[in-house]
Formats: C-alpha cells, sequence, structure tokens
C-alpha cells in the first residue's frame, strides 16, 4: 500500500516546515506497517518561501497559479501515486492517533474515503460554537472536512477530483459524489467521518476576522449556498491572504 500526503499551500511559509516534519512523524505508523508514503505540496501562487520551505523538506512540489483550493488540491493529485490521496491542509497537525484510525479504516476495506472532526487552536466562544454545528453536520451526514481527506485514488479519479465552481465547500460536493460512487459499488463502500481522533488545525481565521465579517459569510452561505461557495469573492476568509 502507499500513500501519498497532499498538502495544498497558499503563503503558508511560517507553518509549513514545523507542521511537514509534524506530519511525517505520524506517518510513521504507516512506515511500520510496511506502506510506502510520500509528500507532494502544492503551492497555489504563494508569494512567500512556501515553495522553498517545500523542497528542503523533501516533499515534491508542484504549482497551481489559479488560487483556488480545489484546483491545487487537484494539481497535487495528478502527480500523486498513492494508492490513497490524504490531504491534509497545510496549517494542520494530525495526530498518530488520527492516521491509526485512518489506516484501520482502510484496511476494513468498506471505506472510499475517510474524514474527521476538528479541534482549533485558541478560538473564542462563538467561533467554538460555529465549530461545534460543523462536527454535528459532518458526522451525521458523512460530510468531510477538508483539511483532511484520506480518499481511494481510483474513485477520486473516476469522480473527477474536485470540483473547480467551488472556491470554498469543496469537500462538501466532493463528499457527496463519493457517497454516490460508493453505493454502486459491490460491496457498497461509504463515506466515513472518524469520532475521537480530531484534527488539531488552526484557528487563525478566528482571530484574524472579526464577528461580523464571519458571521455575514455564514449567513450568505446559510441562505444562498451554491452562490456563495462558487464566488471568490464571498470566500474572502480563503483568499484574502491575511495570516498571522
Amino acid at each position: 500500500m502507499k500513500v501519498t500526503l497532499i498538502v495544498p499551500a497558499f503563503n503558508e511559509a511560517k507553518l509549513l516546515g514545523e507542521n511537514l516534519r509534524h506530519m511525517d512523524a505520524a506517518a510513521e505508523v504507516m512506515r511500520e506497517r510496511g506502506w510506502l508514503v510520500d509528500f507532494v505540496v502544492c503551492d497555489n501562487n504563494s508569494t512567500d518561501g512556501t515553495a522553498d520551505i517545500a523542497r528542503e523538506f523533501g516533499a515534491t512540489v508542484v504549482a497551481e497559479p489559479i488560487n483556488q483550493i480545489a484546483r491545487a488540491r487537484n494539481r497535487g493529485a495528478s502527480v500523486a501515486t498513492g494508492d490513497w490521496f490524504w490531504f491534509v491542509d497545510a496549517d494542520s497537525r494530525p495526530s498518530q492517533a488520527l492516521f491509526v484510525a485512518t489506516v484501520e479504516a482502510i484496511e476494513r476495506g468498506d471505506a472510499v474515503a475517510i474524514g474527521t472532526t476538528l479541534e482549533f487552536e485558541n478560538v473564542d466562544p462563538f467561533f467554538r460554537f460555529a465549530a461545534s454545528l460543523w462536527k454535528l453536520w459532518s458526522v451525521c451526514w458523512s460530510h468531510m472536512a477538508g483539511s483532511f481527506i484520506a480518499v481511494d485514488a481510483r474513485a477520486f479519479g473516476e469522480i473527477g477530483g474536485f470540483s473547480p465552481d467551488f472556491f470554498a465547500g469543496e469537500e462538501l460536493d466532493l463528499s457527496r459524489r463519493l457517497q454516490r460512487w460508493g453505493r454502486r459499488q459491490k460491496p457498497r463502500r461509504r463515506v466515513r467521518v472518524l469520532r475521537g481522533v480530531p484534527l488539531l488545525t488552526s484557528g487563525r481565521k478566528a482571530r484574524l476576522y472579526g464577528f461580523g465579517e464571519s458571521l455575514g459569510f455564514l449567513v450568505r452561505a446559510m441562505f444562498a449556498p451554491l452562490r456563495t461557495m462558487r464566488t471568490k469573492e464571498a470566500c474572502f476568509l480563503w483568499y484574502d491572504g491575511r495570516r498571522e
């Protein structure tokens, strides 16, 4: 078995190096099983040293000039050679426990894709409440968070990867299409969202964007989800380049 960890990165020079080393340490649980592991970093039009840091780490580095997370993930997948693609965001630190649980889910053979719940660093009560609502939705509907997605490479290719129509929420669209793909398989395969092994990810959006900005996005996403998620300007939380 071979796993390719795919890390999309847009101006992540401050966090990327340390987080790649953290991912590599967590991936030791796969190497102990005899699995092969490699890394692909997609530099999504960064203006800092993101690509250089990825190369110093030893990752395969590819470039995606259009600043869009779905395109960045697809570009990384285009050069990946794993049997499974594990997409991990550059501002996240997966634990060994998460990787063990993901490996065990793969070995059971009934999953087409695997996600997990999220744990955010240093966020205020409003953001924590919003995150708890997302957790409930994710677990109940098997919708994966984009920060961590492990997906069968064949299934990912057959459904065409992430849709470039979305500037945010592309992981929800991917989850739904993978669910449909899995229902057609014999035996049936499903999207699984793990519990008890959350992904630790940056809470910087809660710190960088005010209550009004965050609430405004949530309201627009609630009442006009497709129009909001398909408009780059509406998804400014991901694309205006603010970093700590």
